[in-house]
């Protein structure tokens, strides 16, 4: 690690946030599934169903976010600083909905629950629907740009009264959101065909899947149509000056046929393929392969947006403020000490495998949750 230079190691965690960027959204599909809770459950008990199978996982989901956070803002602190100190109303409101998740997954079966646990329930899809969607519009103004002013000492000043709430009115930006929520909620209804042996219920997530799948298509073809024909924000590399380049996206894609267009098109097959195996082929380990072409395609996102001489935070109302992978990073000292640190990455990723694995050795079935003293207690 100590030889890399400081440009190969920006590139590396950039990579490595990408990566864990791209794991939080495929475990979103908790986040899918509490959005499916009103739509896919007709009873108590298959609501009971559903919340518990979720309620495995909703904890890795957040200490993913955590995690992708905390990396993104340790390699790229001017990040953290520009966007938190600016935009704050966004974070604030995503953070909001994670933690009426927590508090829903702990008191919504307490004794003396003066709420109710409907109340909680819609605290669920508050953060199921309203919480993608924030992230979905924050991850589009990597691409749309913000509007904020760097001065001499990286002060931020935002120069728009919505402090990020803005991002929402642009139409690429909402669009983004909303496909994330969509494909949040086929991943939660492949993830709850996989995890629960309740026949109606089973039928009802292949359903779901598909039909969530057609409800985001439109929106993902919108998203991709305006990333090809888009102004990009361009850094030259000699002089870091950003300047706007015609279809700037669509060179990176190009560029990249790997990383870029492959990991795209690869990764949107394997969703597809995920949800049409299990709505029409009768398969239960559709999330398997949706959940990496997740990844693939979240990568390819990260990627475009980041590398190949791009503005990975622009500054829509002054270009020279634009944040870069080059200008908006740790020193070379702190990257290399991250980048040691992180070869325990695979450890922590195997136990989390392994983990999982033994949660999910037995699918939840009514019983577990019938049964007096049942582990199974959100």
């Amino acid at each position: 690690m100590g030889s890399l230079d400081l440009s190969q190691l920006q590139h590396l965690w950039w990579l490595i946030v990408s990566i864990v960027g791209a794991l939080f959204i495929f475990l979103t599909f908790v986040q899918g599934g509490q959005g499916l809770l009103f739509t896919v459950a007709r009873t108590e008990i298959e609501k009971s169903l559903i919340i518990n199978s979720l309620g495995k996982k909703w904890e890795v989901t957040f200490t993913t976010l955590v995690l992708f956070g905390g990396a993104f803002f340790a390699a790229f602190p001017l990040f953290y600083s520009t966007s938190f100190g600016g935009a704050y109303w966004v974070w604030m409101l995503i953070l909001f909905t994670f933690i009426l998740q927590a508090v829903s997954y702990e008191y919504r079966r307490k004794p003396d629950n003066f709420l109710g646990a409907k109340v909680y329930e819609v605290f669920l899809l508050i953060n199921g629907t309203v919480g993608v969607l924030l992230i979905g519009i924050a991850v589009g103004t990597f691409f749309t740009g913000s509007n904020f002013v760097l001065s001499d000492y990286n002060f931020v000043t935002w120069q728009h009264p919505g402090r990020g709430i803005e991002a929402a009115f642009s139409l690429f930006n909402l669009s983004f959101g909303l496909f994330l929520v969509f494909l949040a909620r086929l991943l939660g209804a492949l993830y709850l065909n996989n995890n629960i042996e309740h026949p109606p219920l089973v039928e009802r997530t292949r359903a779901a899947s598909f039909t969530n799948l057609l409800w985001a298509l439109p929106f993902l073809l919108y998203v991709l149509v305006s990333l090809v024909v888009m102004d990009g924000f361009a850094v030259d590399p000699v002089t870091g000056i950003v300047s706007m380049q015609e279809g700037k996206y669509l060179e990176n894609l190009l560029a990249m046929p790997i990383n870029g267009l492959g990991f795209l098109l690869v990764g949107l097959v394997l969703v597809v393929w995920g949800v049409v195996s299990t709505r029409f082929m009768g398969s239960r380990k559709g999330i398997w392969p949706a959940g990496l072409g997740t990844v693939l395609v979240v990568l390819s996102v990260f990627s475009i947006a980041g590398y190949n001489n791009t503005a990975f935070y622009p500054s829509k109302f002054d270009l020279q403020s634009s944040l870069t992978i080059f200008n908006a990073s740790s020193s070379h000292y702190t990257l290399t000490a991250m980048s040691y640190i992180a070869l325990s990455i695979p450890v922590v990723l195997g136990y989390v495998a392994y983990v999982w694995r033994l949660l999910d050795a037995k699918k939840l079935t009514e019983e577990d949750i019938l049964v007096e003293g049942s582990d199974e207690k959100y």
